[in-house]
């Protein structure tokens, strides 16, 4: 069972097409479907339940992905660790939420590449449980989320503490229209949980993939938000910001990684800097 063949494996399960996969990897969709019919033949089960739209796991399907998962982190694992006898160099892929990755990362990531230039670190933005479940799968070194993990695959470490403060419009503090990131998001939950608690009940949400999205559309009068404090106060234009209770606007955040994520001199760079932001908060 190749390693590519496996590549080819998962970017269908996770696209849940051949051409949409074929466009992940930049291949041709023929050598997609060859790859996937050889791989069913070494295992001598139809891995997927062809539909009219798309392709559905079957269940000998979502057995193997779980392995291949693993078996394709044992590969990244062994690089790494040919890498860290090098003490520089290699690749790491870490994961935040945009509201950390704007404000809180972008002087750890300068500390970070001034000490490993030739580190190469790949970042992406996503919300807490779609991150928890990337690093779970492999698919993300280690990431920044909004919540503890109750896993005992995972290592964490306390990376900063944020404040969440309502932000609307002035005329728009009792707006029932909430503007969040999709589900999944820990301050989201939180401000969910703020609306119900004060019965402002039914309340509607609108969905967005990015913080400029959603800032925009509460400048202009479409409802309200919760944002860090250090992404509140620095908010150009007429916003009305409130202060929330303790229990719903204090989030710890945390740095994650899977326990079997080899430490490599850069990802223990990584962990230390993590270390260092929540002391200077402590202090």
């Amino acid at each position: 069972m190749e390693i590519s063949a496996l590549k080819v494996f998962i970017a269908v399960a996770e696209t849940g097409g051949v051409s949409t996969a074929a466009e992940r990897l930049h291949c041709v969709q023929s050598n997609v479907t060859a790859r996937i019919k050889k791989l069913e033949d070494e295992v001598q089960v139809p891995l997927f339940m062809r539909k009219s739209r798309g392709m559905e796991l079957s269940a000998q399907g979502r057995v193997l992905l779980d392995h291949a998962y693993k078996l394709l982190d044992m590969e990244r694992q062994a690089r790494l660790a040919v890498s860290a006898s090098l003490e520089d160099g290699g690749s790491i892929s870490l994961g935040a939420m945009e509201t950390a990755m704007a404000v809180r990362l972008p002087s750890m990531i300068k500390t970070f590449h001034q000490r490993h230039p030739h580190t190469e670190l790949s970042l992406s933005t996503g919300t807490t449980d779609e991150m928890i479940k990337q690093v779970l799968n492999h698919q993300l070194d280690c990431a920044v989320v909004g919540s503890t993990v109750e896993n005992d695959e995972v290592l964490q470490y306390p990376f900063f503490r944020e404040r969440l403060m309502l932000v609307s419009t002035p005329g728009n503090e009792t707006s029932h229209t909430l503007l969040v990131y999709r589900k999944g998001c820990a301050y989201r939950a939180r401000a969910e949980e703020w609306l119900r608690r004060i019965g402002r009940l039914p309340f509607n949400v609108m969905e967005f993939g990015t913080q400029e999205g959603i800032v925009g559309c509460v400048s202009a009068g479409l409802g309200l938000t919760i944002l860090p404090l250090e992404v509140a106060k620095n908010l150009k234009g007429d916003f009305t910001i409130t202060d929330l209770p303790d229990d719903i606007a204090i989030v710890d955040t945390y740095l994650i990684c899977k326990k079997s994520t080899i430490q490599t001199k850069p990802m223990k760079t990584l962990l230390e800097l993590a270390n260092q932001q929540n002391l200077s908060q402590v202090a």
